[in-house]
């Protein structure tokens, strides 16, 4: 597990990070032992995008998305995480359209985005532009008229009744539950997977509720999927266990909803301090967790970054790209998406907005060649620099390879003023956003207006 230093009032004190999950990739399998690396290389500097295909242009399909990726690559993007591709059940669909999550064959695409070629096409593209690709997958439930339904019955979780039924604990009524107890079950979502890989020369995966399917079920399709092509896995939890052998990196849950309650004066910055030191306890050592100030569960269910963080989005935007983990940017964020994307509907992202696309190109660029922002164990400690407004103000440094960052933030609603306490900022540095050299004395006085955030390089 990595380690931060969080320096109070001046004392240097350890504490931990890691930045969740741990990488499997490989090289080809040579027998049945698949010798992997860790993690990919082009991992290191990553960012990640999740691709809305439906929303994402009027006409909702993959070649018309297509026509975006030059944009993308333009403003930096590494990763593009695809929302599922398949065809979506009809039978208890809910709205028009229907959930991406209600799968109705592994191994076909939703014509309504286009077809294998045009996939197959995207992914090349990506390639080409130095980009990667992963997919979103659903391991854990398909819709109700998912081919399994009438060839594999006994894939399905039932009740004492012999009825299959939907996923315990969720009100996800388009989708049945799938029985991992089942070896043959298992067999074929192996696959299903595999079958991306070898056909459309995927990446790696996005896993819907990951920690709903059996641990032990991922770590065995991990290294089967290793011995065709070295993937890179993100799990939709953020649990440690699925990042020890199965997951290179998993969601920062917490870390998501503490910027909520900051944002809203529920907390502060001090409760940061206490999210590095416990997940410096559970998550093995050089894994990636991935930072987000929205996604499309937040976006739909929970409310756009402006509902959720008022006028702190950018701040926290700031913070998800220079602390240790891999920062997440959703379709449409980059043009200050203000409404919530509807999910069983159609409902075109309005890119008219381009504000907000210098901001998210410099943090992009800024993530990609620093390399005290590397990901994993490669990326700088945490040096927390303590001030005498330590609940408002959150600064810190990180620094590897003769590079250093510099980053303040004031995570309040009101304009503040302060002291630094740490010799750790003196020296001389550059504004990134500004471009002004600045010089910083041991005991710099500093004032942010609300919501205010510095980043300075040396």
């Amino acid at each position: 597990m990595k380690k931060f230093n969080h320096i109070v009032l001046g004392l240097a004190l350890l504490t931990g990070m890691l930045a969740s999950c741990q990488n499997k990739p490989a090289k080809k399998a040579v027998a049945e032992e698949v010798k992997v690396e860790k993690p990919l290389a082009w991992t290191r500097n990553a960012n990640i995008y999740e691709v809305n295909i439906r929303q994402y242009t009027p006409e909702g399909t993959i070649n018309a998305f297509v026509e975006h990726m030059p944009r993308l690559k333009e403003m930096g993007v590494d990763i593009l995480w695809v929302m599922p591709v398949f065809p979506i059940s009809e039978k208890n669909r809910k709205g028009s359209m229907g959930s991406y999550y209600a799968v109705s064959d592994y191994r076909a695409v939703n014509p309504e985005f286009g077809t294998m070629d045009d996939l197959k096409n995207m992914v090349n593209k990506a390639h080409e532009m130095g980009m990667h690709v992963i997919l979103d997958w659903v391991a854990n439930h398909t819709g109700w008229d998912n081919i399994l339904m009438t060839e594999h019955p006994d894939f399905y979780t039932k009740n004492e009744a012999g009825e299959i039924v939907i996923p315990e604990g969720t009100d996800w009524s388009d989708t049945a539950d799938l029985n991992y107890d089942n070896n043959e079950l298992r067999e074929y979502m192996i696959g299903s997977l595999k079958y991306w890989i070898e056909n459309a020369d995927v990446d790696g995966f996005r896993c819907d509720v990951a920690g709903m399917v059996p641990t032990d079920f991922w770590e065995k399709a991990r290294k089967d999927l290793d011995a065709v092509k070295p993937v890179f896995m993100l799990a939709e939890d953020g649990g440690p266990e699925l990042v020890q052998n199965a997951f290179d990196m998993c969601y920062g849950w917490d870390f998501h909803h503490l910027m909520n309650e900051i944002a809203k004066g529920e907390k502060n910055a001090n409760d940061i301090e206490a999210y590095f030191t416990k997940i410096d306890t559970v998550f093995p050592a050089d894994s990636y967790i991935m930072n987000f100030i929205t996604n499309h569960d937040e976006n739909s269910w929970n409310g756009t970054v402006k509902e959720r963080m008022g006028d702190a989005g950018n701040t926290f935007a700031v913070l998800t790209f220079t602390m240790p983990g891999m920062p997440l940017i959703y379709s449409g964020q980059e043009a200050g998406m203000d409404k919530r994307l509807k999910f069983f509907e159609k409902d075109d992202i309005n890119w008219s907005n381009k504000s907000l696309l210098p901001f998210y190109t410099q943090l992009l660029s800024l993530k990609s060649t620093n390399k005290a922002l590397q990901n994993g164990v490669k990326g700088g400690e945490i040096v927390r620099i303590s001030s005498d407004k330590n609940e408002a103000v959150y600064a810190f440094s990180r620094e590897a390879e003769g590079d250093k960052v510099l980053v303040v933030l004031n995570l309040t609603a009101d304009a503040q003023e302060f002291t630094f306490a740490s010799e750790v900022l003196a020296g001389d540095y550059k504004d990134y956003f500004s471009k002004e050299e600045v010089k910083f004395s041991a005991k710099e006085k500093m004032s942010l207006k609300a919501w205010e955030y510095k980043v300075f390089l040396k």
